[in-house]
């Protein structure tokens, strides 16, 4: 059986950035989740669709070719043919990722899709549900979280970099409100898996959480990364 570890976590909590590591340190593949259904939102929005219209929103996502391709054992993000690693990550993109994540019929598709690929390869997969729905078998399950204050900063530092000035009140708020949604939503609703592993990154480097996860790996598979 392949190696599966799922790591979960609310927006901001770095998820993404830490997966890479530990991936990179396993010596295995990181599915990031969160960006197939960006690239979803961000197809909904050049079609002209309302993430916030529930049906049109699942029509629309059945023409949404989402692939994943790894590319010196880093993942790129495409619709069909076209790179969109780089476009899924703006505030447009996010803001609509929230809506149209929340869908059914735009997680089962999505799940169908992660379930497929996790079961061929080695693999950490990070997002909101894995431990819980996508994987909820995998022996090795993370939650990874941080306080909102904490995890907006990292977000609003995020945002300066990309030459985007939005106030970090705004950023604050509007993180809090998707935390509402991802935890109230009546599908897949983001929360800790019972068996989970739980890491507040707060007052920890992104090496002492990488160290963490990668001990608890090697714990169960006893491996050494």
């Amino acid at each position: 059986m392949p190696m599966n570890i799922a790591i979960d976590g609310p927006v901001g909590a770095g998820k993404s950035s830490i997966a890479d590591q530990v991936a990179r340190r396993l010596n295995i593949l990181h599915l990031d989740t969160g960006a197939m259904y960006r690239a979803v939102a961000l197809h909904v929005l050049r079609s002209g669709v309302n993430p916030l219209d529930e049906k049109a929103v699942a029509a629309c996502c059945e023409h949404a070719d989402v692939r994943v391709r790894y590319v010196d054992g880093a993942q790129r993000t495409l619709l069909g043919e076209e790179d969109v690693t780089a476009l899924i990550r703006t505030g447009e993109v996010s803001a609509a990722t929230s809506a149209v994540s929340s869908w059914p019929a735009v997680r089962r598709r999505m799940v169908c899709m992660q379930r497929e690929i996790a079961k061929h390869a080695d693999m950490l997969i990070d997002g909101r549900d894995i431990g819980t729905n996508v994987l909820p078998e995998a022996p090795v399950k993370i939650y990874l979280t941080a306080t909102p204050e904490e995890r907006a900063r990292r977000r609003y530092r995020q945002q300066v970099e990309k030459g985007e000035e939005t106030p970090y009140e705004q950023v604050l708020a509007e993180l809090n409100a998707r935390d509402a949604r991802d935890m109230s939503r009546a599908t897949d609703p983001l929360r800790q898996a019972k068996d989970a592993v739980r890491i507040d990154s707060t007052d920890m480097t992104p090496e002492q959480v990488v160290e963490a996860i990668v001990r608890r790996v090697e714990e169960h598979y006893g491996r050494k990364a």
